[in-house]
């Protein structure tokens, strides 16, 4: 026979709960973490592929439009001013026959572009008919890496860029440089994107 007295029936002490309940929070919180890690890494690299696809259509565009300066409709040389952060020429851009100024300009950590259309006769450019759109944030090219550079008839393809400042009349060919980091504190890591446009109506040797 058993006796009932020999049995002992025991639920879990307070202790014990608290143990337990203490567990499943840290597992919980350690969950919680990889999910949101896992959300902020992919946020990262989808805003980070947006930028890349943003900014590769941009420079297109700035290609485009340099490989064709033209004098201005006022007569002016085709290269306006040859910054390391900002670069203005004269570009046919909306092909209505007459010469856009065009200025890119990084500031701080944004690149812009200002349009100014030619008015009167004869053409002026006045900055009252000048109309500037954001075209990429997050650039983060920093002071050792100039957004523009310029190269002479002397370049080889390896040659030195010319020193600033730059006289427009020695330039034919410019350098782009863009470096994008959408978020510094995570991956990935920032990004470079560099092209050339060799300036044809200027074109002697290159």
């Amino acid at each position: 026979m058993i006796n009932n007295k020999d049995l002992k029936i025991r639920g879990m002490t307070l202790a014990e709960v608290m143990v337990a309940v203490a567990i499943f929070a840290i597992i919980m919180m350690a969950v919680g973490t990889f999910s949101a890690n896992i959300f902020s890494y992919n946020s990262s690299i989808s805003s980070s592929f947006s930028a890349a696809q943003n900014s590769q259509t941009i420079l297109r565009t700035m290609l485009k439009e340099l490989r064709e300066i033209a004098p201005g409709a006022n007569g002016a040389y085709p290269l306006v001013r040859t910054g390391s952060t900002t670069l203005s020429f004269f570009s046919d851009v909306n092909n209505d026959t007459k010469t856009e100024q065009i200025t890119y300009s990084l500031i701080g950590t944004t690149l812009y572009r200002a349009v100014i259309n030619p008015t009167g006769s004869p053409p002026t450019y006045p900055i009252a008919n000048q109309s500037t759109t954001t075209l990429i944030t997050n650039v983060m090219n920093g002071n050792a890496l100039p957004s523009f550079q310029y190269y002479d008839t002397n370049y080889t393809g390896t040659s030195s860029p010319l020193v600033q400042p730059v006289s427009a009349y020695a330039v034919r060919l410019i350098k782009i440089n863009q470096q994008i980091d959408v978020d510094p504190i995570h991956s990935p890591l920032p990004i470079l994107y560099s092209v050339q446009a060799s300036l044809r109506n200027l074109k002697t040797n290159l």
